[in-house]
């Protein structure tokens, strides 16, 4: 895990708490698209449950992953694809 997947991952652990996380830099398989720099880590898939998003909608989970990530998404991250849930009742 590179030094920006670390850093969403601290800042999502953060404002989340959530109890599953994977993040998973696709950057390679963007090489020569928009957005690709050469340095990688531009790209990321996040995959989080968390307990925050019980009732809220998928666009209302998106905006509190793009508001814990912050200046990631202006300064580093060119693409992000989100799968996100709320945990499943028993």
């Amino acid at each position: 895990m590179g030094p920006v997947a670390k850093e969403m991952q601290a800042r999502l652990i953060a404002a989340l708490a959530p109890s599953h996380l994977e993040i998973i830099d696709d950057s390679e398989k963007h090489r020569g698209h928009a957005g690709h720099n050469g340095a990688g880590e531009s790209h990321f898939t996040v995959v989080i449950e968390s307990a925050t998003f019980a009732g809220q909608s998928r666009v209302a989970m998106q905006r509190a992953i793009y508001a814990a990530l912050g200046d990631l998404m202006h300064e580093r991250v060119h693409a992000l694809a989100i799968r996100a849930s709320a945990p499943k009742a028993p």
